[in-house]
Formats: structure tokens, C-alpha cells, sequence
């Protein structure tokens, strides 16, 4: 049986976005275009869309100075591709996450705080800072490690971190129509007037 190979539309978009990232220096070593028969579909099969588009992600956000300046070869960028862990985008422990996002939810890190990754921030944002000041610790770190878990995996998807639904039921009964509001205005009027006396 022969090896999986890479889709032919998908080689393709990797081929323009490689080109876009290192211009002559992609083309020069690899050619204008590929087909099946290239290396880099052979070594690249069994690799997902999303994969591939991970390891796009971190060729074009990565530090690495020889990786910005010359393309990996195709066994370089298929690692890339699989190393799609928190840990290969730096992102802290759940432990370490919430000992920051604690430490910078006090008020008195109010405009001085900083984070060491946007989805540490993001998650705890959507915790909520007086729910990190406020909340029994269990109740507070069980919150943050649902929206720190929420946040990397859309991260890691390439998603952009959004608001994060509260877990609500599809419909609640609504409870405030005006009768209700009318009702209890008069009861506190009703008990206002007898204090008074």
C-alpha cells in the first residue's frame, strides 16, 4: 500500500502561504509549485487542515530567528504541525495560570498587572475578577479551569478568544413582569408606612 500523501488543494494553499512567508527563499528551494510527486506531500501525509494551519501559525508568530529568515524542511515543518500543545505556544500550567490570574485580579494590581499570555488573560477576564478576590478557593479555581481549558482550546483551534457562554439553560421562566414589579413596590411601600407609625 502506498504512503498517505498530502491533498493536492491543500499542498497548494501551503505552497502560496510558504511562498508569502519567505518569497525567493521558499521558491528558490522548492519551486513555484508542487504536486504529488514532491517530497513535501509524502512527508506532509496524514496531516489535518488544522494542523497544517498550526504549523503556519507558529512559522509566522515564531521568535526563532532561523525560522523567520529560512523555511524549515518538511520534516521540521511536520513537527511542527503535531506539537500543537499549550506548552509549544508557551502558555502556563492550569497551576501557574491561576496563581497569576489570582495575583492579578487584586485590586491593587489595578493598571500594573501583566500577563504572560493573552489566554491567561482572557480566561481570567471571563472568570471574573471579583469571583478571583471573592469565591472560596475550590469555587474560583474550578470556574478559572473551565475558562482557561475553554480559551486554550480555541486558541489552539486558531478561534479568536470570545466571551464565553455561562452555562445558562436554553430558556428560563421569566420571573419579572410588571404585576410582579407592581406587587412588590406596594409591599414595600405597605412596610415603609408601618415603620413609620
Amino acid at each position: 500500500m502506498p504512503p498517505e500523501k498530502l491533498a493536492q488543494p491543500l499542498l497548494d494553499k501551503l505552497w502560496i502561504k510558504l511562498t508569502e512567508l519567505y518569497g525567493n527563499r521558499w521558491t528558490g528551494s522548492f519551486g513555484v509549485s508542487a504536486d504529488q510527486s514532491h517530497a513535501w506531500a509524502a512527508t506532509l501525509g496524514g496531516l489535518t487542515g488544522a494542523q497544517i494551519g498550526f504549523g503556519l501559525t507558529v512559522l509566522s508568530t515564531t521568535q526563532d530567528e532561523q525560522l523567520r529568515k529560512w523555511p524549515p524542511s518538511a520534516p521540521e515543518f511536520r513537527a511542527l504541525c503535531e506539537n500543537n500543545t499549550p506548552e509549544a505556544h508557551g502558555l502556563p500550567t492550569p497551576d501557574q495560570a491561576y496563581r497569576e490570574a489570582t495575583r492579578n485580579a487584586h485590586p491593587h494590581m489595578a493598571g500594573i498587572a501583566t500577563w504572560s499570555h493573552e489566554v491567561v488573560y482572557h480566561a481570567a477576564t471571563e472568570t471574573g475578577f471579583y469571583n478571583l478576590n471573592t469565591l472560596a478557593m475550590r469555587d474560583s479555581r474550578k470556574l478559572f479551569d473551565r475558562n482557561y481549558a475553554i480559551a486554550i482550546r480555541d486558541f489552539l483551534d486558531g478561534k479568536p478568544l470570545k466571551a464565553m457562554p455561562l452555562a445558562l439553560p436554553e430558556r428560563v421562566d421569566a420571573r419579572r413582569t410588571p404585576e410582579v414589579g407592581r406587587a412588590a413596590l406596594q409591599n414595600l411601600r405597605s412596610n415603609l408606612r408601618g415603620a413609620a407609625k
